[in-house]
């Protein structure tokens, strides 16, 4: 597991850490972010996790290099969140 800040949201699925690192949301398929139902999942993502300390365990790496990781803030998984929410 690994500690990070997310410092940057790109869409409901995808953030930026402060070491770099993009990590896709590993089980979530939000819509495009060009989209009013994407940036409702941006939003929503930005809520949970933006500027705050995350814990992350990667899975994969995606054919654009992302990590692909299940992630938590505190003890709460936020890819469970983001799929009750419908984003799966």
């Amino acid at each position: 597991m690994v500690k990070q800040a997310a410092i940057c949201i790109i869409d409901g699925d995808t953030f930026d850490t402060d070491r770099n690192v993009r990590i896709r949301l590993a089980r979530v398929k939000a819509p495009p972010v060009d989209t009013p139902e994407g940036q409702k999942a941006k939003r929503m993502l930005e809520s949970l996790i933006l500027r705050k300390a995350i814990t992350y365990e990667p899975v994969a790496t995606d054919t654009y290099g992302r990590t692909v990781a299940e992630v938590w803030i505190d003890s709460a998984n936020v890819n469970d969140i983001m799929i009750s929410y419908g984003y799966r």
